[in-house]
């Protein structure tokens, strides 16, 4: 049966291992091995200023680890040279995941030294076997307290960074919006988007009733940078985003080509309105009103406008729009008995538009609507008798009022 060790011959061989560790020549060979350990596995860390906040942060744990090692006690309180290494691996944009291995790989290491320390002291098996027990419960209560405390710091300092540099990233873009003076390779590299190049400006939101995206702003707020950064690079382009609200995004992606997209594609709950390219930071602001204008007339649709609306498809509307009176005036005057709210009046004005924006074409206004162009001319017809006049007499004024009925409905919301 093993003999059980002796509690006072323990804690004077701990005491004496603290003094001699202690020494200042010893302590720094033990730095330097635990330290040494990590970076070896850490690549991150090989930069002059990183491994010189980490040799200060195991110097300082060191320290207080040894100080209580043969206390009774089980606080373990953390050095204020721990908590600026852990503000320095946030502040390099390095995550959370990196500090937590840095630790990992310290433990590690530490158990290495201490099972090595032992080997050489040769001690009676009973003492050896306590001690080690002893080192390991300490060293695991040590690194539970450093990584929980630590963990809150690196969270602290990284969102005051994000904060930070958001709202840096924010004045910048509401001086170009304004039209404000800036010098533009300043904030172009502020913003870490180049404003010489051709800009798609985006408008992104949820719908109101989404309830999927999660229940923060946060989140809400990563599910649409991550649209604008997936559209981005769809396009092969960078892209620019600032939050707007709690569920809203403005986004900028930067273009070569000044070539319209053929296609772009968003899922629900998401929702994009986009602006037209242009270039430099007159384009930069140009596409964002743009984007703005059309988010304003897809919030003002009746029915749903769809996913993704285009400036360019909804200029019309937009600009008719500003006045509600004399739009729905205009409707009334250009379409008479078309504004009706019955289907066959719906009908009528649908293959009307579309026979306007096919440039007069019955064959691809049928493919549109998905009809016989016979339909098509029947339809056109009898949208004359009822309107009481060619349609060419007034065709401008039909395809604007058309339009407008087809964001904003035939009355008024």
């Amino acid at each position: 049966m093993a003999t059980a060790a002796d509690p006072v011959e323990i804690r004077q061989w701990l005491a004496d291992l603290v003094a001699e560790t202690l020494r200042p020549e010893t302590l720094d060979l033990v730095v330097h091995r635990l330290d040494a350990a990590i970076i070896a596995r850490v690549p991150e860390l090989v930069d002059r200023d990183m491994r010189r906040d980490l040799e200060a942060s195991t110097r300082a744990h060191a320290l207080a680890v040894l100080s209580n090692l043969t206390r009774d006690g089980h606080d373990y309180p953390v050095p204020e040279q721990a908590h600026a290494f852990a503000r320095t691996i946030a502040r390099r944009g390095h995550d959370l995941r990196l500090l937590l291995r840095v630790y990992h790989l310290g433990q590690e290491a530490v158990h290495e030294y201490m099972t090595e320390v032992l080997d050489h002291r040769r001690l009676p098996p009973e003492v050896e076997r306590t001690a080690l027990m002893w080192l390991f419960d300490r060293s695991i209560r040590w690194i539970s307290t450093s990584v929980e405390a630590l963990t809150d710091t690196y969270m602290e300092e990284r969102e005051r960074g994000l904060r930070a540099a958001l709202n840096q990233r924010a004045e910048i873009v509401r001086a170009l919006l304004a039209g404000e003076e800036v010098d533009p390779d300043y904030a172009s590299a502020r913003l870490g988007y180049r404003l010489g190049q051709r800009h798609l400006a985006c408008v992104l939101w949820l719908d109101d009733s989404a309830t999927g995206a999660g229940s923060g702003d946060s989140e809400a707020l990563g599910l649409l940078d991550r649209t604008a950064a997936r559209l981005a690079a769809s396009l092969g382009g960078s892209v620019l985003t600032i939050p707007s609200g709690a569920r809203a995004v403005w986004a900028w992606i930067g273009l070569e080509s000044d070539a319209e997209p053929d296609r772009l594609s968003v899922r629900a709950p998401v929702r994009i309105a986009v602006g037209t390219i242009d270039a430099q930071i007159a384009g930069f602001r140009e596409s964002h009103r743009e984007a703005v204008a059309a988010r304003q007339v897809a919030e003002r649709a009746v029915g749903d406008p769809g996913r993704v609306v285009r400036y360019p498809e909804v200029e019309v509307a937009y600009l008719a729009g500003a006045d509600e009176a004399a739009m729905r005036a205009l409707i009334a005057r250009e379409l008479g008995p078309l504004a009706g709210p019955d289907g066959n009046s719906a009908r009528l004005r649908e293959t009307l538009h579309a026979y306007l924006r096919c440039h007069r074409s019955p064959d691809a206004a049928a493919k549109k609507l998905g009809v016989h162009k016979n339909t098509v001319r029947y339809r056109i017809q009898r949208s004359e008798q009822l309107l009481g006049h060619p349609i060419e007499q007034r065709s401008l004024r039909l395809e604007i009022a058309l339009d407008c009925v087809a964001v904003y409905g035939v009355t008024a919301s």
